[in-house]
């Protein structure tokens, strides 16, 4: 299946679940719990608060070597944007992709997918696991904070107020 028919089908939309393709285009699907929902709205939020430019937003699906994967939140430059914003999958991947840390994933898979938003493009991945806390890596390896948003904590909370 192509990423451009899962888009186009009536009875995949509105489903409760993030929707990818694995590398032989078969439907994978994660459901999402609020926690899930929660930590993607307040890195997004934590985000814009220390970006002036670009967006940051939930969901983006991204082209990789390994078909479509969809990062649970990205932050994108303008100059970027322009590039991907009409595309049905991103053809080169937001510069900050972040993956959150759920029940149905693994830190195996969610390692494999760092690999793959690096060769699609990425500066850095972030994951946060289900406790809140954050990790960031680059091409290179781990970090101790990331380097395209320093401010950025190393621990999220549901008030939105970041601790060291």
């Amino acid at each position: 299946m192509k990423w451009e028919e899962v888009c186009e089908n009536k009875q995949l939309q509105d489903l409760p679940f993030k929707i990818e393709l694995n590398k032989w285009g078969q439907i994978v699907m994660s459901p999402a719990k609020p926690k899930h929902s929660a930590y993607q709205g307040i890195i997004i939020s934590i985000l814009s608060s220390l970006r002036e430019t670009g967006v940051a937003f939930p969901e983006c699906a991204i082209q990789t070597q390994e078909n479509v994967k969809v990062a649970d939140v990205v932050w994108c430059s303008d100059e970027r944007l322009d590039v991907i914003l009409e595309e049905t999958a991103a053809s080169i991947a937001p510069e900050i992709c972040v993956e959150v840390k759920s029940a149905s994933n693994t830190l195996e898979e969610m390692l494999e997918k760092k690999d793959l938003y690096f060769a699609a493009g990425a500066e850095e991945v972030w994951v946060c696991d289900a406790q809140g806390k954050m990790r960031f890596y680059n091409p290179q390896g781990e970090l101790s904070k990331s380097l395209l948003v320093p401010e950025f904590p190393e621990q999220i909370q549901r008030r939105n107020q970041p601790t060291a």
